[in-house]
């Protein structure tokens, strides 16, 4: 077990030793640029030199230059060995349209964050999406119409790949591609679980194909199949407030074009009661092991996606997990052990699984939004859920109601709701695979 452990620890200083690695090519590749200006030779010189495309030398000296001059302590945590070119390259993509004043503005207050920041925030998708939140803060107007133009050159690309496989990837608004995944997902696993023998994968595939080639694929949709969830806090869509607007399973998006998919005339919208204080969902309970469509839906819009720090698989398509086992008794109104949203979290299948696998201690506490992993090995990771909307203040008392607290509304009762989509950022860095990879569809039925 120590020899283990050993092992691993050596791996992360051979990653410190390849992050700082990684910016001293990155400072050498800036001053070489700087050297010789707009020289389109030293391209075609550096890619032997580098053993990658032309294009990947582009793409480095580019992220050298900008990286040295518009994010120098990004570019300081790379020499300290916190990030290396991979991590960077998907904060670079996410500035990239920022002026260089912004830019330096982002990365002091990234820098600010992360000073006591968890181990599991250097991961380039957490990164990522801390500094997209930065971005909407600090470039709101531009953020809106960087997205009204990204959204407006959506497209269609094949890509011929190997062993007689291509790649057809569609580029569409982030909430309309969310919908269309969640659809083809639903009627996969309707299929699978009608006694089709064909894994998840194969079944959202084949969906895809039957769906765009007007074929029968065997299923109808089920109810709410293309659901996604948009939150909106209530001064932003009055138009009083342009912050907190943010898409289910993608991140922040501007408030403008929250407002936007919120008039769509086919948008169909449930009200969320929220605690003003805390921004969180009202809670929800029941004597049940199998938890309600209302449970399972307050706990996906509280927690949005998967409870482990490195994963970012929405919670629509993750297993709704009792965090402390279900039993009959709820231990006296502690909700330990009872189905309720105070005791259920949303787990992908992978880590579900893992939850309970010998040596591995994966707790998550629902009420405060605190994930705590525990490797066999003893590394222990700690992860703090982020509230749907901006905490407005002190929270209501439970014995003395605000008289400004919103009344609690029947969870049976139908109110509006959001059926919406959702697009990854296209970057030059490569996209994060969480959410589809096969390991997460496994083809069983989930733990409880």
């Amino acid at each position: 077990m120590d020899d283990v452990m050993e092992e691993i620890e050596r791996v992360g200083v051979v990653r410190a030793r390849r992050a700082r690695l990684d910016a001293e090519e990155l400072e050498l590749l800036a001053e070489i640029a700087a050297d010789v200006g707009d020289d389109r030779g030293v391209v075609e010189e550096l890619t032997p030199v580098l053993r990658v495309s032309t294009r990947e030398v582009e793409w480095r000296i580019e992220d050298g230059r900008s990286v040295v001059r518009r994010m120098p302590r990004l570019h300081a945590a790379m020499r300290s060995g916190e990030v290396e070119s991979y991590g960077a390259r998907r904060v670079l993509a996410v500035v990239e349209p920022l002026d260089d004043d912004t830019a330096r503005q982002v990365d002091g207050l990234l820098a600010e964050r992360l000073v006591d920041a968890p181990e599991t925030a250097w991961q380039p998708g957490n990164l990522a999406q801390r500094v997209r939140r930065l971005v909407e803060k600090t470039d709101p107007d531009g953020q809106t119409e960087r997205a009204r133009r990204a959204r407006a050159e959506r497209k269609v690309e094949l890509t011929p790949g190997e062993h007689a496989v291509s790649s057809l990837e569609v580029s569409l608004p982030a909430e309309r591609a969310g919908a269309c995944y969640s659809r083809v997902d639903a009627m996969a696993r309707s299929l699978r679980h009608g006694g089709d023998l064909r894994t998840l994968d194969q079944l959202r595939a084949d969906v895809a194909a039957d769906l765009l080639l007007g074929r029968y694929p065997g299923v109808s949709p089920p109810e709410a199949a293309a659901m996604v969830y948009l939150h909106v806090p209530v001064d932003a869509a009055l138009s009083l407030s342009d912050d907190g607007c943010e898409l289910d399973g993608y991140g922040p998006v501007p408030a403008p074009i929250a407002r936007e998919i919120m008039t769509n005339e086919r948008s169909i919208w449930r009200a969320v009661l929220c605690d003003p204080g805390t921004g969180e969902p009202v809670d929800l309970g029941r004597r049940r092991r199998r938890p309600s469509a209302v449970i399972r839906e307050l706990v996906r819009v509280r927690d949005r996606e998967c409870v482990m720090p490195w994963c970012h698989r929405p919670a629509r398509h993750c297993d709704h997990d009792h965090e402390h086992p279900w039993t009959t008794n709820d231990n006296g109104g502690g909700g330990g052990g009872s189905t309720s949203v105070a005791n259920g979290g949303p787990r992908c299948r992978r880590h579900h699984r893992l939850k309970d696998r010998p040596g591995w201690n994966a707790r998550y506490d629902p009420v405060r939004g605190v994930t705590r992993v525990t490797t066999p090995h003893g590394a222990t990771y700690t992860a703090h859920r982020e509230p749907v909307l901006t905490p407005t203040g002190q929270a209501p008392g439970r014995d003395t109601p605000a008289r400004d607290a919103p009344k609690r509304e029947d969870p049976g009762r139908e109110a509006p709701e959001c059926r919406a989509p959702a697009h990854r950022h296209a970057a030059r860095a490569e996209p994060e695979r969480e959410t589809t990879a096969p390991e997460h569809h496994d083809d069983d039925g989930p733990p409880f």
